[in-house]
Order: C-alpha cells, then sequence, then structure tokens
C-alpha cells in the first residue's frame, strides 16, 4: 500500500522513503516483537491476578474501609503517567523508558509484597501502577515503530491474545496465592518474571534512540503540561473512586476533585496548543475530527469494557450461586472471544484497506450484545449465558484493535508515540468511569430491589455486590430467590445504562473518516542496522528539508 496522500498538510518533499513497509521482517524483528509480548504479560498477568487475591489481602492486612484504594491506587497512577510516557519515548527513545517502567513495576511489586499494612500496599500499587502503565504504552509505541500501520491490525490481535492469556490464568493463580501459599508471592512471583522481561529486552530489542546529551534531553521535556494532566487526572480519578461508594455523587468530596481534575485535563489541552516546543500532546493530534472519533470510541469501548470485566461474574456470583474460580470459568467465553475477533479485525483492514467497516460492525455487536445481556434472568440458560456473552465480546473485539488506526492514519508519524500515549490514557480513565458508573447503578438499583431486613445488614460506605455475595448462600428460602432476583434485575439495568453509553461509540462513526494509510514507518526509532530486513545505515539522522523534519510517511 502506498504511503498516505490524505496528510498532504504535512507532507514535504519527494525523496523514497528510508524503510519501506515491504523490509523483511527477520529474526531481530521477530525477538523484539518477542520481548514486547512479555514485557505485555508481565503487567496484564498482575492486573487480573491481584482482584482474586484481594479479600484475602484484606483480611489479613486490615483497613477494609480502604481496600478500594488497592485497586485504584494502580489505576490511579498508571492512568497519570500515560502522557509522560508518549513524552519520554520520543525523547529519550524507546528502550531506555520502558526498562525504567520495568524497574518501577518491580521495585512496586516488592514493596507490595512486603508491606506490612494498608498504607504500605496501597503506596507500593502506586510505584507498581507507574510501571504498569509505562510497560502498556510503551508496547503499543514500539509496536508503531516495528509494524507498518496496515498490518498492526494482526499484532493488536497478538497482544489481545497475550490479554485473553492473562485473564485466563491470572485469576486462578491469584487464587491459588491466596488459598494454598501466601498473597504475597502473588508480587514476588514479578520480580522472576521483571528480570525475565529486563533481559529480553536489553538483548533483543535493538532500536535507534535520539542522539543528545541527558541533561539536555531533560530540558526538552514538556515538565508543566505533565504536571497539569497527573494532577488533573489524579483528581478526577479521586473523585470517581469515591463517588457512589464511601460518599454519595452530589458530596463535595466526589464533586470537587471531579469537577478540579476534569477542568484541569482540559486546561492540558488548551496548554499544549499554545507551548512553542515539543508538546506532550500537539495540538494536532486532538484537533481531528477522524482522531478525535477514534478518543470517543475508545473512551465508549472502556466503559462497556470494564463494565463487562467487572460486573457479569457477579451474575454468576450472586444469581448462578457459582464460586469465584466457576465464575471465571462461567466468563470464558469473553475472554477466548475478544481475542480472535481483534485479529479478524486486523485481518479485515489488512485485506480492505479500511478501517470504518470494523468500527461499523463492531459498535452494532455491542450494542446488540448489551441488549440480550439484559434479558438475562435467574433462571437464564446456559446457552443464552455463553451466546450473549459471545456476541458483546465479538463486538468488543473488533473495536480493541480498530480505533488505532482511525488514531494514527490522518498523523504525521512523529506524531504516533503521543497520539498512543494519549489514547491509552482515554482508555484508562474510561475504565474508571465504567467501574463507577456501573458500580454506582448497581449500587442504586440493588438498595431499592433487595429487601430491606437484607440490606440493613450492610453499613453504608461497602459496596453491596461484594459485600453481599458471600452471605447469598447461607440464606434460607424465599429469601436467598428474593436476593438473587434483585440481582438478576439489577444487572439488566447495568446492561441498559451501557446500551446508552455504547450509543456514543455508534455517534462517534458520523465523523469517522477512511484516511489512506501509510505503509512507512518512523525510521528514526526503527531497528539498529544490522537485523534482518533493515535496509538503512548506522547512525542516520531524519531527513531535513527546508528546515522540516520529514518521517518516512510523509515522503511520496
Amino acid at each position: 500500500m502506498e504511503p498516505s496522500t490524505e496528510v498532504a498538510s504535512f507532507q514535504v518533499g519527494s525523496k523514497a522513503p528510508a524503510q519501506p513497509s515491504s523490509a523483511k521482517k527477520g529474526s531481530a524483528f521477530w525477538l523484539s516483537v518477542v520481548a514486547i509480548l512479555v514485557t505485555t504479560l508481565l503487567s496484564a498477568l498482575d492486573l487480573t491476578a491481584v482482584s482474586t487475591a484481594l479479600p484475602t489481602i484484606t483480611a489479613d492486612l486490615g483497613g477494609a474501609d480502604n481496600f478500594v484504594w488497592v485497586g485504584s491506587a494502580y489505576g490511579l497512577s498508571s492512568s497519570a503517567i500515560l502522557p509522560l510516557s508518549g513524552c519520554l519515548a520520543n525523547i529519550f527513545g524507546r528502550k531506555p523508558i520502558i526498562l525504567i517502567f520495568i524497574a518501577f513495576f518491580a521495585l512496586g511489586s516488592a514493596l507490595a509484597g512486603a508491606a506490612q499494612n494498608m498504607n504500605m500496599l496501597i503506596a507500593a500499587r502506586t510505584i507498581q501502577g507507574i510501571g504498569g502503565g509505562g510497560i502498556l504504552s510503551l508496547s503499543d509505541i514500539l509496536m508503531s515503530d516495528l509494524v507498518p500501520l496496515p498490518e498492526r491490525g494482526i499484532y493488536e490481535g497478538i497482544f489481545a491474545l497475550t490479554w485473553a492469556f492473562a485473564s485466563g490464568i491470572g485469576p486462578p493463580i491469584g487464587g491459588a496465592f491466596a488459598q494454598k501459599a501466601s498473597w504475597r508471592w502473588l508480587f514476588y512471583l514479578n520480580l522472576p518474571l521483571s528480570g525475565i522481561s529486563f533481559g529480553l529486552v536489553v538483548i533483543f530489542l535493538k532500536v535507534r534512540a535520539p542522539q543528545g546529551s541527558i541533561w539536555e534531553k531533560l530540558k526538552r521535556v514538556d515538565w508543566i503540561g505533565n504536571f497539569i494532566v497527573i494532577a488533573g487526572s489524579t483528581l478526577a480519578i479521586t473523585g470517581l473512586t469515591f463517588a457512589g461508594i464511601k460518599f454519595p455523587w452530589n458530596s463535595a468530596q466526589v464533586l470537587v476533585p471531579l469537577i478540579v481534575g476534569l477542568v484541569l485535563i482540559g486546561v492540558f489541552i488548551l496548554y499544549e496548543a499554545k507551548i512553542p516546543r515539543e508538546p506532550t500532546i500537539p495540538w494536532r493530534v486532538v484537533n481531528n475530527p477522524t482522531v478525535l472519533s477514534a478518543y470517543l470510541a475508545t473512551f465508549t469501548h472502556g466503559i462497556g469494557s470494564i463494565a463487562v470485566a467487572y460486573y457479569l461474574p457477579v451474575y454468576f456470583q450472586a444469581c448462578k450461586g457459582d464460586d469465584p474460580i466457576h465464575s471465571g470459568i462461567a466468563m470464558l467465553p469473553t475472554a477466548l472471544v475478544i481475542a480472535p475477533f481483534a485479529i479478524v479485525t486486523g485481518v479485515s483492514v489488512n485485506v480492505l484497506g479500511k478501517y470504518r467497516p470494523a468500527n461499523i460492525v463492531g459498535w452494532v455487536l455491542i450494542l446488540v450484545g448489551f441488549g440480550v445481556l439484559s434479558l438475562l434472568k435467574l433462571d437464564s440458560s446456559t446457552g443464552q449465558w455463553v451466546g450473549y456473552q459471545i456476541v458483546v465480546s465479538a463486538g468488543l473485539g473488533f473495536i480493541y484493535s480498530s480505533t488505532i488506526f482511525p488514531t494514527l492514519a490522518p498523523l504525521p508519524i512523529e506524531d504516533a508515540a503521543s497520539a498512543l500515549a494519549f489514547l491509552a490514557f482515554v482508555r484508562a480513565f474510561a475504565q474508571t468511569w465504567g467501574i463507577t458508573i456501573a458500580s454506582t447503578v448497581l449500587q442504586n438499583e440493588l438498595k431499592s430491589k433487595l429487601p430491606k431486613d437484607f440490606t440493613s445488614l450492610f453499613p453504608q460506605g461497602l459496596e453491596i455486590a461484594y459485600a453481599a455475595i458471600p452471605v447469598i448462600g447461607t440464606l434460607s428460602e424465599p429469601l436467598r430467590t428474593d436476593v438473587r432476583v434483585a440481582f438478576a434485575q439489577s444487572l439488566s439495568i447495568v446492561w441498559k445504562c451501557m446500551i446508552g453509553i455504547s450509543g456514543l461509540g455508534l455517534i462517534s462513526l458520523t465523523f469517522l473518516k477512511e484516511v489512506k494509510m501509510a505503509s512507512n514507518m518512523d525510521d528514526r526509532f526503527a531497528l539498529e542496522p544490522g537485523g534482518e530486513g533493515e535496509e538503512s545505515g548506522p547512525g542516520e539522522d531524519p531527513e531535513k528539508v527546508d528546515g522540516t523534519l520529514l518521517s518516512s510517511s510523509h515522503k511520496e
């Protein structure tokens, strides 16, 4: 496929690209991909395993009123660091930055394993989140350096398979350590995995890095912009963490940090449009209708996907009486379907040379999927809850890998790292919203539908869904059936809410334009010369024409 002609406003010069898409993918490429995948698995495995062991951890360390922060601290720090990760990757190079993030992840894991109280664990999870968020962001950025955009979907599918694998083995590993050994080994296990990941990156990831001294590079970092967005996202996520559970939505404890945080994120975007040099998120990234539609779709997808991951297991445990392990097995249709359909998206984009069809099909399936999930009742058959999962998961799989194409296609290639880092930020921020919205809807519905003598057992500030599930099996009839029916009816409202939110994804298609995708990549961060399939000479500087920086996607 020829380079894009749809971004003429960024194109200068006419020399042939230095790194054509037809370059052979030899051992250097595949070893680099392996290093990236193992690093991704490291972060994904921890993210999926800790939730299973959380009740045991809470019982051991105490501080049940702060247990939510064990997960929220990780999510907060991993989200806040994402814009900065793209900025650092552009200035210092990909390899040293991902190594730093792996080191942060290892340090946080060691401290979490050694935690003596809940506050120490929360601090450790904050450090770990910085590493985990950076790992996921840099993994996407590195793949954009190594794989042409039209081929990217297939590799996104491979990443989805990695996540599916982690989702399959993470919860049993977490449960096994919690029940049979010690939850501390769940964190200590990350240390040898971090060492393997670190070694693979050092040995096999041979990519170019910008020249210059560390001091010169530090002066180029957009410190003010990153301080604004980190403060804003921290405040907003803090408000969302409190909302609907610890404090009411209309309380000052929720509204003040949430509003101030959202305002600061808006200030960050305006600041980035005005600063004269090397912004963290260039204005053209957030000023393009097609890119904005991809960000809106990603935000909506993040809300829906996390709602399925968090609250479909509630149906199996509360309504069907499954224990955590069996509810994990019941979730296999979701885990096993998302990855193949993410690959289908990649294949379709590769064959058709277009990304709009995959986005359209994905949103239709998501809307239909949440519609049928809302039909689940206490006595729904196995065929129903399996089939309904397949429909919504197929749609989630389509959108999982399809928004990356409209994010990158309209932009100059040197904006790829910034655009992908912001895409990861949008997805992570959306997941916080998704957890909060779904939990609030479920909490309110349960309060109104559960028998009053049952809800009175639980103090204010607890999420009734998770507090009530262990108790349901001990109830006598007909109270037990009444409680289970209330859960099924309440979860139906959650899925109906997700139908409405997913409508935003469908609306985003009206702004989504088909832009021809460039087949070439940014040679500033390509594989170092000497690897198979690498044709460029050593130490090449990015080409300049009339003082304008060029990347291979801009040349004809």
